[in-house]
């Protein structure tokens, strides 16, 4: 199986903690260059120092400036062509879709999709030259199963996924496939962060929340941020080139739907 990444230089957002660091460990194990985007500099710069390999970068942009986000993406670009993007930022906060503000939903869009569109706009010439590349975009189950209690990420997530189906049939031609990994109950800061804040409403510990969302999994365990991040490398390799505009779900089969 072909998973050599050697010479490709891959951007990956988010990639300070949690699932995109976890990503672009497992991108430069295959030996790609990587480098990460996120808005703290200082967690950047201990995360870089420990990825396998060398000629790794950072880029510091912050996902609720889509102008920011775009001008950091071309400074990478002016240093060197990107062939691999991972789209990931973190979610929305939590709450019912009907109590939401106008204003949440428009932030999310904005930290989601407008900032996915200006990142692939920064990269696509580099693409193009290379005579192909590779899109990732980390989104989530709710784009198969709508998630209780998480109304404005539900809403955005699906405008992503149809988002990058479209791309997926419109740069084919070029060689580039785009794809959806939609991690499940995946032990982040996030889902931590979710956890705490469903044990303030019902009275019970962090711990039996997430115990209880490892029940509801067929294979009764959360996910690691690394079975992610495994994923998101296995589509951006060789071994993938045939496979574009699918939404893969990482989530131990909790999702019920094909």
């Amino acid at each position: 199986m072909r998973l050599d990444l050697k010479g490709k230089h891959a951007l990956v957002c988010g990639a300070s903690q949690g699932i995109g660091l976890a990503a672009a460990r497992e991108l430069a194990e295959l030996g790609a260059q990587c480098t990460l985007m996120a808005r703290n500099a200082e967690r950047l710069e201990a995360a870089v120092t420990g990825l396998p390999g060398e000629g790794h970068a950072t880029a510091v942009a912050d996902f609720t400036q889509p102008d920011a986000v775009a001008a950091a993406a071309r400074s990478v670009v002016d240093r060197a062509p990107v062939h691999i993007l991972i789209n990931n930022t973190g979610g929305p906060p939590g709450g019912p879709a009907h109590a939401a503000d106008a204003e949440a939903y428009l932030a999310a869009f904005t930290q989601h999709l407008v900032c996915n569109q200006r990142l692939v706009q920064a990269v696509l010439s580099g693409m193009r030259a290379a005579g192909g590349g590779r899109i990732v975009n980390v989104i989530s189950t709710s784009v198969k199963q709508p998630l209780d209690g998480l109304g404005v990420s539900n809403t955005v997530r699906g405008a992503v996924a149809n988002w990058a189906k479209t791309l997926a049939n419109e740069l084919g031609p070029d060689g580039i496939t785009v794809n959806n990994v939609l991690p499940g109950a995946t032990r982040t800061a996030r889902l931590d962060q979710i956890a705490e804040a469903k044990a303030a409403k019902t009275g019970q510990t962090p711990e039996q929340v997430l115990s209880g969302m490892a029940q509801a999994v067929p294979l009764r365990r959360l996910g690691e941020a690394e079975e992610i991040g495994s994923a998101i490398a296995f589509l951006c390799s060789p071994a993938a080139a045939y496979i574009s505009g699918i939404n893969l779900p990482v989530d131990g089969g909790r999702t019920r739907s094909l």
